[in-house]
């Protein structure tokens, strides 16, 4: 496929911050951020089963659910990012550099799908979406982590109000909840990770919706 500007700045983007992710990105998987996203994932998913990790970065969340007892394929389109996570390979764990618009996986290859803040990446989020199906078995699960309104990276996205070339979509989580229920993918559970300053406790009455606009990210889990 073709390489848009959209997709090679993107592309530079995480080439140029790979080290920096690098350096935060056992915190954020154990204590920051993505620290709920493991437990989210195993809710669903037996260990033993094949899953692919898409936009893994440096890997390490793939190589947490390789801990779990998963076979994970982990994916990337920074050449960086993957040349770090290579350095953990293990039996049942690898990784490759390959695009979210054309993934390089056979059809229903795995049982379940991870794809942490990487739609948001990528300019076709659609296209994304039913690549990501393509490759899911019947009745797999789709993990999908969605920065939320509140999210500084969606910062990338203010450019297009002055006209410009942006390498961020501003998709919202309501909206890929939508996307998925046109795609008749059943929705399965739904968590989220707050910004900072917002206590759980006072989002307990809350509509789904109401928590979404509270974001640092939301996390869905889809059944194909």
């Amino acid at each position: 496929m073709k390489n848009s500007e959209w997709h090679t700045s993107a592309k530079t983007r995480w080439e140029d911050n790979a080290d920096h992710w690098h350096e935060r990105s056992v915190e954020m998987w154990t204590s920051g951020s993505r620290k709920a996203i493991i437990p989210f994932f195993t809710k669903y998913i037996d260990n033993g089963n094949r899953v692919a990790d898409l936009g893994c970065g440096d890997g390490y969340g793939s190589y947490l659910l390789y801990k779990k007892g998963y076979a994970v394929t982990g994916m990337d389109f920074s050449e960086k990012m993957v040349e770090i996570a290579k350095k953990q390979e293990k039996d049942q764990l690898s990784f490759l550099q390959g695009d979210l618009r054309s993934l390089p996986f056979q059809d229903e290859q795995f049982h379940a799908v991870m794809a942490i803040n990487s739609v948001e990446w990528t300019e076709n989020p659609l296209h994304t979406l039913n690549e990501i199906e393509r490759v899911v078995t019947p009745n797999g699960y789709i993990c999908i982590g969605l920065l939320g309104p509140t999210a500084h990276p969606r910062d990338n996205a203010f450019p297009r109000l002055h006209g410009k070339e942006v390498i961020c979509n501003t998709m919202m989580p309501w909206e890929l909840e939508k996307l998925a229920s046109e795609k008749g993918w059943k929705k399965v559970d739904e968590d989220w990770v707050y910004k900072k300053g917002v206590k759980p406790s006072l989002t307990e009455n809350l509509t789904n919706e109401l928590k979404q606009a509270l974001t640092f990210m939301t996390l869905f889990m889809f059944q194909k």
